[in-house]
């Protein structure tokens, strides 16, 4: 199958072409041709699969398709929980813009109001937002929604957990009855579900790849850490290995962001952080030096963990892990890009053990355990059940770069030191 199928603007296919893209994605083709069709749409896909094309080429095929109506206002709204997820959005339709002439712009938090209110006074086809900024816009009188025909929530689950649902809410209820409406989320269980029913109307649903996703691009493993310390030294280890790139460090804190970027540039690395206390304008340099290949590790909380779509990233450290499973996978996924491979390294200290636990059951397999020469562990990882003791490890063979503890696979030696494709549940 080709982006010819779909019969898109020849401008648009020009656009496709020019951006390197040859065949659809499995979402591409389950949800562009329903989406032209003017069906509402809600869509589970794992990350790093194409989902922002798929609704933003045919969002550009209607604009082409149908007769402005009169106003200022956007004709197609995108919803994004973060400030660097409708960042890539606005990226993605400058690409595909290329020989269509369209007006576009976002309005999100951090960046100062007076550009903003100057570009919502002209007439505006495609508008990419957060909801806390949007919501300013509108009760300031600034925004016309009379001209609207698609609305977009991108990474629903996430605004929800944000506390967005309200915002979101008021938002769909400000545009026209007759919009057509696409919902893309990690879930489209409980309160998605509920969200669903209230904005869109008889919605094709899909679920790309079902419940799980092979990543099998990603090599996944543990270092179990003692201590800080530790920790500290594992990372260092990692940092200094000939086949990192690039990698994205993830800590649980903004200021853990900030400390361990500043202790990672002492060591001579060139690193920036990136957390949510950062102005727009410095959070948009971090990533463009991080693109341009000035920046070689960024330290990051899970601000970046979505929306972040970088290729050369060959290596995600979890230095602190996620508090939520599925942010493991979201994480993760910044790795292993666009066909090519990547390692996940998660870093478990002593009280870490039940968030892995909880990890490996949401991912439905058992993490790798490795050790690095020369700094082993000495507690050995605690059994399923947390609440016994943990013991001691035993006695290491010596000359053994890495070796694997803590699964019994079957097998010879060399089969179990060999790290396993996982099966990850949708992103």
């Amino acid at each position: 199958m080709s982006f010819q199928n779909f019969e898109l603007d020849s401008k648009l296919l020009k656009a496709v072409e020019d951006s390197g893209y040859t065949t659809p994605s499995d979402i591409q083709q389950q949800a562009i041709p329903p989406i032209i069709q003017g069906q509402d749409l809600m869509a589970s896909a794992p990350t790093g699969t194409g989902k922002t094309a798929a609704f933003v080429l045919p969002a550009l095929q209607r604009l082409i398709t149908n007769k402005p109506g009169s106003g200022k206002g956007p004709r197609v709204l995108v919803l994004t929980p973060t400030r660097e997820l409708a960042t890539q959005v606005a990226d993605n339709i400058y690409k595909f813009t290329k020989h269509v002439r369209m007006s576009s712009g976002s309005v999100v938090g951090g960046t100062p109001y007076p550009p903003q209110m100057r570009m919502l006074k002209k007439p505006l086809d495609l508008l990419v937002a957060t909801p806390g900024r949007l919501i300013d816009h509108m009760n300031s009188g600034r925004i016309d929604f009379s001209r609207l025909e698609l609305l977009i929530l991108d990474e629903a689950d996430r605004m929800l957990d944000m506390g967005f649902v309200d915002d979101v809410k008021k938002i769909a209820a400000e545009t026209p009855d007759s919009r057509q409406t696409l919902l893309f989320s990690a879930t489209l269980e409980g309160e998605i579900a509920k969200i669903a029913r209230q904005i869109l109307k008889q919605p094709v649903r899909l679920q790309v790849s079902g419940v799980k996703v092979k990543h099998e691009s990603i090599t996944q493993h543990v270092h179990q850490a003692d201590d800080y310390r530790h920790k500290r030294a594992l990372l260092s280890h990692i940092l200094g290995r000939d086949e990192l790139n690039q990698a994205i460090i993830f800590t649980a804190t903004k200021r853990g962001a900030d400390e361990l970027s500043i202790r990672l540039k002492e060591e001579g690395l060139t690193c920036e952080a990136l957390h949510g206390d950062m102005k727009q304008g410095m959070r948009r340099r971090t990533v463009e030096n991080l693109k341009r290949k000035k920046t070689r590790v960024l330290v990051a909380t899970d601000v970046a963990a979505r929306g972040l779509d970088i290729k050369g990233i060959s290596h995600v450290i979890n230095f602190d892990l996620p508090m939520q499973a599925e942010d493991y996978v979201h994480r993760i996924g910044r790795t292993g890009r666009g066909g090519s491979t990547g390692v996940a390294v998660s870093l478990v200290g002593p009280q870490d053990w039940m968030l892995l636990s909880r990890i490996e059951k949401f991912i439905d397999a058992r993490l790798d355990l490795t050790e690095v020469e020369g700094l082993e562990p000495k507690l050995a990882r605690p059994k399923a059940n947390h609440g016994q003791k943990k013991s001691f490890g035993n006695k290491r063979k010596p000359n053994v770069r890495y070796k694997h503890r803590g699964t019994k696979t079957g097998g010879n030696d060399q089969s179990r030191r060999k790290h396993r494709s996982i099966d990850l549940k949708v992103a």
